[in-house]
Order: structure tokens, then sequence, then C-alpha cells
């Protein structure tokens, strides 16, 4: 069955648009509510059910968090308002706290325009597909508010920050510290401005903060993990050892070495399991993504570490993962995912990783010297927007571009289209030897999808 609002991360879309409108997301909450109330078989008949509610700083977070309010207090759901939290702050807290779902408005690294609502089932994880159908199917039924005395209550919750900061310093070795390393944190504008920088600071690094003056519109814009000039920037200026960007919900990573180079997702992901195999803690492989960079596949098979490749998006390295029995898996936007520290993908906790990794040397090393063994492959990726319910699987053209691409391509090179989850794009993607013959075509490629599509 297909979802018809769900997509690779929860629901999203521009706001005030369907389904991104107070009404909808009102019934999301309701029929959210009254489907993970059944859902987790800790609750016992007489208990209420309790949902934990944060959100990123887009100004639309304010409305869309009062429509979520209502509908779990209509569907008899008590809820926990935070407010400003990182997406993977709310899976921790959802567990630490045992409640039954945690709900993020957020549209992670999309523009402040754009807003979603994503869910974590009990225990801090992602919702099972199952899950996600069956509160579509409780969309279709009508909304029948539950009695007065049984109505949801909510409260806010004031140590939500403290908490978290608390378990994100936790993930780091209690025998390191980050004194005499000058780092420069970037918010972008996000979830994460708060948080952040207290983490690194506690644990003694000298902190410089840029990305967090949130204004409700400025997210994203110009700063963090999908815009990294300015954190190279501000890392050659205040000559700090390291620079990290996180995106607008806090659950992507990418570093800026001293001199002002970005690394980026596949390169953190190799240089995290290049440590823990040392120390004897990989505990199995590493799961990527049909983007990972080939050079990052060739890398393990030096190293004598498995690796297998999933779809693209977190939920599908998570599952991967956990039918593997591995820890270790990520992508290359930044999305990290270390299951012997979280149960998701979390910029902060993922930098605290690599910085222990460069800080088990006896002197602080450069990312550039920790990974100059990589070498990655060109890469060209082009996003083609496209009308929404576009299928490029199903058009001649495309699929006749794609076997002469490969066919030329053979095995200096590969292709990868894909239909982007949050948004109504087509990712055209090759990677190859030379980078004068993946950029023509990929530039080939793209227009034929665009006539395709009728752009």
């Amino acid at each position: 069955m297909t979802r018809k609002y769900f997509g690779t991360d929860g629901v999203r879309g521009r706001v005030g648009e369907e389904p991104i409108t107070p009404d909808f997301v009102m019934r999301l909450g309701y029929a959210a509510g009254r489907v993970l109330a059944t859902a987790d078989r800790r609750l016992r008949p007489e208990q209420r059910p309790t949902v934990l509610i944060g959100k990123d700083t887009r100004i639309s977070g304010y409305m869309l968090e009062s429509a979520l309010e209502a509908g779990f207090s209509a569907a008899g759901v008590d809820v926990v308002l935070i407010g400003p939290m990182p997406t993977p702050g709310i899976a921790y807290l959802t567990r630490a706290l045992r409640l039954q779902a945690g709900v993020v408005i957020s549209a992670s690294h999309n523009p402040y325009e754009d807003n979603g609502i994503k869910f974590f089932a009990a225990g801090g994880v992602k919702l099972p597909d199952k899950v996600e159908r069956a509160i579509e199917a409780a969309l279709d039924e009508p909304m029948i508010c539950v009695p007065s005395d049984q109505l949801g209550r909510a409260r806010r919750m004031e140590d939500a920050a403290g908490r978290y900061i608390e378990f994100c310093k936790s993930t780091f070795p209690a025998d390191l510290d980050l004194r005499g390393l000058k780092l420069v944190v970037d918010c972008a504008h996000g979830a994460s401005y708060v948080i952040a920088p207290h983490v690194f600071h506690e644990l003694g690094a000298d902190v410089v903060v840029i990305g967090n003056q949130p204004d409700g519109t400025n997210i994203n814009d110009g700063v963090g993990a999908t815009s990294t000039s300015a954190l190279q920037q501000a890392v050659v200026e205040h000559q700090a050892h390291l620079g990290i960007a996180l995106d607008g919900d806090g659950d992507r990573l990418i570093m800026v070495d001293g001199d002002g180079t970005s690394y980026d997702g596949d390169k953190l992901l190799y240089l995290i399991a290049k440590h823990r195999q040392r120390l004897g803690l990989l505990d199995g492989g590493v799961v990527g993504t049909v983007m990972t960079n080939l050079g990052v596949e060739h890398a393990f098979s030096r190293l004598n570490i498995p690796f297998s490749r999933a779809a693209v998006g977190d939920r599908y390295v998570l599952e991967m993962l956990r039918e593997r029995g591995w820890l270790l898996g990520g992508e290359s936007s930044g999305h990290l995912i270390c299951l012997d520290k979280h149960t998701t993908g979390d910029g902060i906790v993922s930098a605290l990783q690599v910085l222990h990794s460069l800080r088990a040397h006896r002197s602080v090393i450069s990312l550039g010297e920790a990974t100059k063994e990589l070498t990655l492959y060109p890469q060209v990726l082009i996003n083609v927007r496209v009308p929404k319910g576009f299928d490029h699987r199903g058009s001649l053209p495309v699929q006749a571009a794609l076997v002469e691409a490969e066919c030329e391509l053979k095995d200096s090179g590969r292709v990868v289209l894909r239909a982007s989850g949050t948004e109504p794009v087509i990712r055209v993607m090759l990677e190859g030897k030379s980078a004068d013959k993946i950029k023509r075509w990929a530039e080939r490629i793209a227009d034929v999808v665009e006539k395709a599509a009728g752009v």
C-alpha cells in the first residue's frame, strides 16, 4: 500500500498548502494519538498516553504546535511541550521519559517556508511503515472528540535542554576532554542554537558560535550543513582547529578543517569506522547509501571492513543496520548513525565521535591527516525540480539516456537517478574517474528529465 502523506522522513511540504495546514495537522495529531496510544503494549488500560512535541525555529512552528496539541488532546492524549530542540534530542527524551511517542515539527534542511511533522515511536525509534499506514488510514475516519473528562492535558518541560546536553556529553569518553581545541560551531539558526555550544564548551573546547540568532525566517539561510561557506570563512578567520556545521534540526553534520576544507558525511563516516576498527569496536560493517562515494567503498575494502548500500534516507540506513546487526552507518549529506550511542542520527553526537578519533592521538591532528589515504571519485549532483507525481522510471527517453550513459562509463563510474523523498525533485548523480565525462552525462540526463517532466 502506497503512503499518501508520509515520505522518507515524515509529512513535509510548503506551509499553508496541503498537507501542512493547521486543519490537517490537527487531524494528523488526532489520528496519530489514536494509533500510537494502542501501539505501545506497556500502556495499562487506566493510563493516559503521553507524547512529546518539539520543534525547530521556523515561525510556522508556533501554529503547527498548537494544531498538534489540539489534535492529541481531542484524542485523549497528554502532551509535553519542549519548544526548540534538535530532532535527535526529541528521540532521546521520548526514550528517557518512557513516552508513547515523540513528535518533531521541522523540515530539517529545507527553507523556512517549508515545515513538516515526523514521529518517533516509544523507545525513540523511527515509526515502522505499518504504523505510518495505520495513521494515514485513521486520517480518513471522522474526528470525534473524547468526553471532556478524558481530554488530554498539556504541560511544558523546563529542563529538556539540560537533559539533552548531558546525554550528548555522555557519548564522549570520560577520560578525554576538548581542552586546547578551538572550534567554530554553526547552528544553522536552527534547533541546536542553544544546545550545541554548551556541549562543546562544557567538554573544554574554546567555542566560537555562528548561526545562533534565529528569527523564524533565517533557518538554513546561507549557514549550516547545507551551506558551509560561512563556517569555512569563520574557521580561517578565527584560526580555529575545526568547524562543526549542523542543519536546521540538528541531525546532520559537516565538518571543516583548520585550512577551511569541508568534509562531508562520506569522509567522516570513513574516519569514525577506521578509528573504531583500530580500537576493536566496529562490531561488524558499515552501511552507506547508493549515493556514498565509490572511493569510500574501495577504502573500506582495503581495510577489510564489510560495506553495504541502502536506499537514500536515514530510515533505510537504520533498517539495514538492524538487519545486519551492525552499529555504524551514514549518508554523504551528513546523517551519521552510531547505534551504540543513539537510536537515530545525531549531528552533535556524531561530531563528538569524530573528535574522539582525533583526540585519541597524542597530538591534535587534522581531518586531512586522518583521512589522507581516502581518495574520492569526482561526483556531480544535479537536482531537477519536477511536477508532483512525475515518475522518471516510466519515461522511455530517461531510461534510454541512463542505459547509454552506463554503457559508456562501464566500470569507470556509475549513475544514480532517484526521486527525493522530501521534495518534488529528481536527483541526477554521476560518479566516475573522469570529471569531464560525468559532468557531460549528468547535464545531458538532467536535460532529458526536464523535457520528460514538461519543465
